[in-house]
């Protein structure tokens, strides 16, 4: 056999874990696999994080095939080539599987166009940190740090840019041995696609430069966490803007207001999504710039979402420029689940007309609960238990992803807990490091 039909290509799908996992073949395959796909078996979506298999409905039995999505693909070459590809996973009919979490971002994305016209233009913001790298005091923000990761940050930039993701911007970040790097705004599903990818290169570019990164959400209970900061705006068929409206005194048009209302009023019920692992509420806490309550916020790092600033003066470019971000996630979510939660909360926010609270300027932390109430704020859940607790108790959760999901979600999360329920704070953000 030929050294082109040696070569490999590997498709991979976004599990319940947020981790890639999949299958490769021969590259002279590929025409074939994306009418057929790869044989893939039910059960892998109950695989933890750390590789336990978590309570499942499918035990041994049935069939599903994960269908590479060409749009998605991409090559590098060098010294260690890599074929990859996104893909869906589908029942042997074709049919979308309940279970794949890219199809139900899609899903989700389809049903925003259907009730309002709409398609989603968005940004993932990610934070991670460099693992057993001594930190350098007085860096926050530096250019010691920045000098220090040059050698790997432009041969990452060099990787998102063959993947088709533009870069946004980079930086070293407040944390000890924390970056950030930006992308560039996507429409739709290519939008969390770039999220998935940026992940994947980040460990693939730098694990190949002996560097250990990790996107979890906090490496240490007393120091700073590693947040993802979705940034959103809407357009329509045209590529017309739909997000701002000069008219309102924080910018926000109807449809922006609506689907901001839907999120925060069901936030605490996704919660698990965005943030769905047990160290994710080491972060979520006040005074960490992230997020705690269910509060619309104007340039506020602490609120669950922010009014974001704008530097365009004219009004075409202020309506281009104008967006919002979701501020409570975190990288221990797969980016499509984090899309699917989003939108869908958004949509019944439309549907239902729903306003969000007054956006706040203002430390919610030192108010009672009875004040937090009287402003139409509520806590986020402060536990993962809890979190699961609202997920599995919501209606609305069920209609929108339906009994089965969150039942299987529930089960596999709860797999997840166990698995590391004898261990203390430090040591469980150890393993989840070690995996993210």
């Amino acid at each position: 056999m030929s050294d082109e039909g040696q070569r490999l290509s590997f498709v991979g799908t976004s599990d319940l874990a947020g981790l890639i996992r999949g299958k490769s073949f021969p590259e002279g395959e590929w025409a074939k696999r994306t009418r057929r796909g790869i044989g893939w078996t039910p059960t892998n979506v109950q695989i933890t994080c750390f590789d336990a298999i978590a309570e499942t409905p499918f035990g041994s039995l049935g069939d599903l095939v994960l269908v590479p999505d060409e749009t998605t693909r991409f090559r590098l070459g060098g010294a260690r080539p890599l074929d990859f590809s996104l893909g869906d996973i589908r029942s042997l009919e074709g049919e979308p599987w309940d279970f794949c979490t890219r199809s139900l971002a899609r899903k989700a994305l389809n049903q925003l166009h259907e009730v309002a016209g709409a398609h989603v233009v968005a940004a993932y913001e990610h934070e991670f940190q460099l693992r057993d790298v001594p930190a350098r005091r007085g860096d926050s923000y530096g250019f010691k740090g920045f000098r220090d990761a040059q050698a790997w940050a432009e041969p990452l930039m060099d990787a998102l840019t063959a993947a088709g993701i533009v870069p946004d911007s980079f930086m070293k970040e407040y944390g000890p041995g924390q970056y950030e790097v930006v992308m560039k705004p996507a429409q739709g599903l290519a939008a969390a696609d770039n999220a998935a990818l940026l992940r994947l290169l980040t460990h693939d570019v730098l694990g190949g430069l002996g560097l250990k990164p990790t996107f979890a959400p906090i490496l240490d209970p007393d120091s700073v966490g590693n947040g993802l900061h979705v940034h959103m705006s809407f357009v329509d068929d045209g590529g017309t803007p739909l997000t701002h409206d000069a008219t309102d005194p924080h910018g926000l048009s109807p449809l922006t207001r609506h689907f901001i209302g839907g999120v925060l009023t069901y936030l605490d019920q996704i919660l698990a999504l965005l943030a769905p692992s047990e160290i994710s509420y080491l972060r979520l806490t006040p005074h960490r710039w992230s997020a705690a309550f269910n509060n619309l916020g104007y340039r506020d790092r602490e609120a669950s979402v922010r009014i974001c600033p704008v530097t365009a003066q004219d009004p075409e470019g202020i309506a281009k420029q104008f967006n919002f971000e979701l501020r409570a996630a975190d990288c221990a979510a797969s980016p499509f689940l984090t899309m699917a939660a989003m939108v869908f909360a958004g949509v019944q926010g439309i549907r239902d007309r729903i306003d969000p609270p007054a956006p706040t300027q203002e430390d919610l932390s030192l108010l009672t609960p009875e004040a937090l109430e009287a402003k139409g704020f509520r806590r986020l859940p402060t536990s993962l238990d809890e979190a699961l607790k609202r997920f599995s108790g919501s209606a609305m959760v069920r209609q929108w992803f339906g009994d089965g999901f969150v039942d299987l979600y529930t089960a596999h999360k709860r797999g997840e807990m166990a698995a590391i329920a004898d261990l203390d704070w430090r040591a469980k953000c150890d393993r989840y490091a070690e995996v993210y």
